[in-house]
């Protein structure tokens, strides 16, 4: 009978350089997966920021106008001409369009 040699499963040079170059792209991805995660919440969370900053503007705008309308309305006007003896004449006004 003849002996069976075993022989034993030796890896290349070209397939051990494939095996530790994947290994080191498995790494990579990993390591920019994790970076970018945490570089996309980080902007998430600025752009929050943002439109809280935006909404509170754009509530003070508001609470502006409404005190702007307030000023200029007619009975508002009526009072501060009486305090100053002036006289509210509608000929004299001129409504100008564009």
């Amino acid at each position: 009978m003849k002996k069976v040699k075993k022989r034993k499963a030796k890896f290349t040079k070209g397939e051990k350089f494939i095996y530790v170059l994947g290994a080191l792209c498995l790494v990579a991805i990993f390591v920019v997966k994790v970076f970018c995660g945490a570089s996309i919440s980080n902007l998430k969370m600025n752009i929050e920021k943002i439109n809280y900053k935006i909404e509170q503007q754009e509530n003070k705008n508001e609470s502006l106008a409404m005190q702007v309308n307030e000023l200029t309305s007619y009975e508002n006007l009526d009072s501060i001409l009486k305090e100053m003896g002036l006289a509210y004449n509608n000929e004299n006004i001129i409504i100008v369009d564009e």
